[in-house]
């Protein structure tokens, strides 16, 4: 058995399963609700039920009092439908509309990708939860006041743990720290989420995704993201490394492609059967013409800037349509 709910004043449906809650169903189906804690305790998602019945679940008496029930009022991250709904809730289409937190969290795990990239497994405290976008990224707060910023690797629907792809950079404080000193359970203050880079969701363009090194993380978030909510629209994904021991999730990329996802990888220091030189150097011999698509690019500065230069130059790429994030570092002081 299911029930319908829909929300207003979006006009979005979805179906949700009797044990579900709204909130759940609702991003399952890959439509963003306001929320935080997820547990009943904030306040974050309480919205109106205009049609229909709901169990309201356990929650706390001062998140969700008995005369905003009587109002009509559910905390969405506890309710569970009992009928066919029609709610009223904000949906959160930019970065702008979600909470940034500061909050403590625990290294879960720490998982070697390759030579020089670590996978960081962050846990937040039980009772709270981090709402962002896919493509996203957090600070580490760290005692000299110099926060360390990464992009978060796993997309919202997965979010039990906070993942981070961290490279050893030579002259990186906190990177040295993660490879050299950080243990498992070590305690960590991130702040977030932050960043516009995110998949624009209203629009139908064929995308082009551009990543060097670890710029991966986010781009990996992303495709996540569109292929959990069923977004159809082509894409096309470009990896730059320098040799091919840096392309370090390339099953998962490989995995994208039987999705429908084409996946070039291109190395620049190194000779193989494959695409050679410069990341956006293959883009630009493969697409002449890219007025009616969405570039999204990240990674070290140098390559966005150069991908920003030749796509909008050479490829009539609009400029209102190439979205980055470039990576830079924290030197020792």
């Amino acid at each position: 058995m299911t029930f319908k709910i829909s929300i207003h004043p979006s006009n979005h449906s979805f179906e949700t399963k009797p044990e579900e809650t709204v909130l759940e169903a609702a991003l399952e189906h890959g439509y963003t609700l306001p929320y935080s804690c997820r547990n009943g305790a904030c306040g974050v998602c309480k919205g109106k039920i205009l049609q229909g019945t709901v169990d309201h679940g356990e929650h706390q008496a001062y998140a969700l009092s008995d005369a905003e029930k009587a109002d009509g009022l559910a905390l969405f991250c506890c309710a569970k439908a009992r009928s066919d709904l029609v709610i009223e809730s904000h949906e959160v289409t930019t970065g702008e509309e979600i909470q940034v937190k500061t909050l403590p969290c625990r290294v879960q795990k720490m998982e070697k990708l390759s030579d020089d990239v670590m996978a960081l497994y962050l846990k937040l405290p039980a009772n709270e939860r981090l709402q962002f976008l896919a493509g996203q990224y957090i600070d580490i707060l760290q005692k000299d006041g110099k926060p360390r910023s990464f992009s978060l690797a796993n997309a919202p629907h997965d979010d039990e743990f906070l993942q981070l792809h961290v490279r050893n950079i030579a002259g990186g404080t906190f990177t040295q720290h993660v490879f050299n000193e950080m243990k498992e359970r070590d305690i960590l203050r991130i702040k977030g989420p932050l960043g516009t880079f995110f998949l624009r969701e209203d629009s139908d363009k064929p995308i082009i995704f551009i990543a060097s090194g670890t710029g991966f993380a986010p781009i990996k978030a992303i495709i996540e993201h569109a292929l959990h909510i069923g977004i159809k629209r082509p894409m096309h994904f470009y990896w730059g490394v320098r040799k091919q021991a840096d392309l370090y999730m390339l099953q998962q990329a490989k995995t994208w492609e039987q999705n429908g996802i084409k996946f070039t990888p291109v190395i620049s220091d190194e000779a193989w059967s494959g695409r050679t030189g410069f990341v956006h150097q293959a883009v630009v011999e493969d697409y002449a013409d890219l007025s009616g698509h969405h570039v999204y690019a990240c990674g070290a500065p140098v390559v966005v800037e150069a991908a920003h230069r030749d796509l909008t130059g050479k490829c009539r790429l609009p400029n209102e349509a190439f979205f980055s994030d470039a990576f830079t570092f924290v030197a020792k002081s």
